[in-house]
């Protein structure tokens, strides 16, 4: 998908509910957002204050539920380079399919807020080498973020990304760029497959798919988009539970579609086969699980 240069849109995701949707609604792959898992498991910003360990579980439930290729965020990869190392071995093992790092200094901030600050470009090459030593599957995808854009400038962002494709990314990230001419500089300037990244109220503006795809983009990410319709969603229905408007709020899902979405009937069904341990097909080896659209 990446190598067909197609501007993909890939949806955020924080938890296995969300990714459901996603996959449901015939998206293609899903971004489990390091962002929308601290604002939603959390209920804090993107300031770095999620643990390996708390991402990786997300990934894992995530996985259990959807057979979409995952691409995660796993920031700075948690601490130095062992720690990268540690990071990509713990979220392949998880379910990732592809592994985003970034070249921030820790804690780090999310991409469009202000006082980022980035690491050396040598300290970020070693990180990249130790990640894809790190693979157990080679057909892992290493993606590579920089932010310098806000701290260097757009030349030195993508100097950066080049020198990070070299060292062994699969995948290039220039995060925040400001205008259309900056987006259409990165496309021209830093070679492989590209990510852009898409933030409702970020400093990068949207572009049309059909003008990425003619810029070649691999993928687009919109990491908070589902999160932002869940707040604006549950706070519409809340105040009509406040107002003491009778039934449920304009928009929200049925019985019937809460249900198909967490596949009650399957598992049902599952329960019903498996209720009389006489049944001659005691012992047939069943689906691992509720997966698939």
């Amino acid at each position: 998908m990446l190598d067909q240069r197609a501007a993909l849109p890939v949806p955020g995701a924080a938890n296995a509910l969300t990714a459901r949707i996603v996959e449901d609604m015939g998206f293609d792959a899903v971004y489990v957002s390091g962002a929308a898992i601290a604002n939603s498991f959390l209920g804090v910003p993107d300031i770095g204050l999620t643990s390996l360990s708390e991402v990786a579980a997300h990934v894992a439930a995530i996985r259990e539920a959807v057979e979409l290729p995952l691409i995660v965020d796993a920031d700075t990869g948690f601490g130095g380079i062992a720690n990268t190392w540690r990071t990509v071995r713990q979220l392949e093992r998880s379910g990732a399919d592809a592994i985003q790092l970034e070249d921030q200094t820790f804690p780090k901030r999310c991409g469009h807020f202000e006082g980022k600050g980035t690491v050396s470009a040598d300290e970020m090459v070693d990180k990249i080498a130790a990640a894809c030593s790190a693979r157990e599957d080679t057909g892992l995808v290493i993606i590579a973020r920089t932010d310098a854009r806000a701290e260097y400038g757009l030349v030195e962002a993508c100097r950066r990304a080049n020198a990070y494709r070299e060292a062994g990314a699969d995948v290039l990230f220039v995060e925040a760029p400001e205008s259309e001419a900056e987006i259409a500089e990165i496309a021209t300037t830093v070679e492989g497959p590209l990510i852009l990244n898409v933030v409702e109220g970020g400093v990068t503006p949207a572009l049309p798919a059909s003008r990425l795809r003619e810029l070649g983009f691999s993928a687009v990410l919109f990491a908070n988009h589902s999160l932002l319709a869940t707040i604006g969603a549950v706070r519409r229905s809340l105040e009509a539970l406040r107002a003491d408007v009778p039934g449920t709020a304009p928009g929200s899902a049925s019985w019937p579609e809460r249900q198909a979405l967490v596949r009650r009937e399957w598992f049902a069904d599952f329960e019903t086969r498996h209720t009389d341990i006489g049944d001659k097909r005691v012992g047939v080896r069943e689906p691992v699980g509720p997966r698939g659209r």
